[in-house]
């Protein structure tokens, strides 16, 4: 069962030796909400996809892509801001849960008759009776 992971764990994620309990804790949640979008129930190996979006949201809030100090110069992409997951995020949750690869999909029902219906033989009717070994007779 997942278990969201906590603001300490965000912390060491990220390196910093302080963080700022409520906002990681709100983050983390958000984060949660955000991958259950993708996949219901989380499988337990999400907390790293989960830190991710979550980290990324606490040390860049407005996404900056970059910044110049003098004179100030800063550029933010269209809608910027908030929590987000990548294409990469997206496809890790889905791989966690094992969902994503190749696979077959059998549409034969378990009551399916396996003896062969065509093409229809004209000597064969309801007046015929089926002997094995003999056929119809």
């Amino acid at each position: 069962m997942f278990e969201a992971p906590t603001a300490e764990q965000l912390a060491l994620y990220l390196g910093l030796p302080e963080i700022d309990g409520a906002r990681a804790d709100l983050l983390i949640a958000q984060a949660v909400a955000l991958c259950e979008t993708v996949v219901r129930p989380l499988p337990d190996q999400a907390t790293a996809v989960v830190l991710s979006a979550a980290g990324r949201a606490y040390v860049n809030p407005q996404q900056i892509s970059y910044e110049t100090i003098g004179p100030m110069s800063v550029q933010r992409p269209s809608g910027s801001g908030g929590l987000y997951l990548t294409k990469a995020d997206k496809a890790a949750l889905k791989s966690l849960a094992g969902r994503g690869g190749a696979f077959t999909v059998d549409p034969t029902p378990d009551s399916a008759d396996p003896s062969p219906t065509w093409p229809a033989d004209p000597d064969v009717g309801p007046d015929l009776v089926y002997e094995p070994g003999w056929g119809w007779v």
